[in-house]
């Protein structure tokens, strides 16, 4: 079974100064199935890595995608049907695009296992397939 990659996550992995650095790694390390990294994290990574680091950190991670061992995954248009329908159902929580679009992604992909640092949101969204996410670390 594969896990899902949030970028939260992916970017404390690449970030040393990142508290969870550490953890982040370890984790990876210990990870036998396949990670499923969905390509608009990719672009939040990106962002965070240049406003935190600069623009040669982005630079690397996006120049790492093309021999990473990462499944890259394209959202389908249920994927954002579904995501939108997530953002309505926890308005109140503010949950940003890029969960929910994570969230909707697992349910298609039968994903269970969550790599991800943003416990509140993803322990709050009941998600259709399981009764909840196993979030790691």
């Amino acid at each position: 079974m594969a896990v899902l990659l949030d970028s939260g996550f992916l970017f404390a992995s690449f970030n040393a100064s990142e508290a969870e650095h550490e953890a982040t790694i370890r984790v990876l390390e210990s990870i036998r199935e396949p990670i499923v990294l969905p390509v608009p994290a990719i672009t939040e990574v990106a962002y965070l890595l240049a406003r935190d680091i600069g623009n040669e950190a982005a630079a690397d991670f996006v120049a790492s995608l093309a021999a990473t061992e990462l499944t890259l995954e394209t959202p389908l248009q249920e994927d954002y049907l579904r995501s939108a329908d997530v953002l309505r159902q926890y308005a109140d929580a503010n949950l940003d695009f890029v969960d929910a679009l994570i969230a909707a992604m697992a349910e298609r992909l039968n994903i269970k296992r969550l790599l991800t640092l943003d416990r509140r949101d993803f322990q709050l969204i009941r998600p259709k397939h399981c009764v909840s996410f196993e979030l790691l670390p």
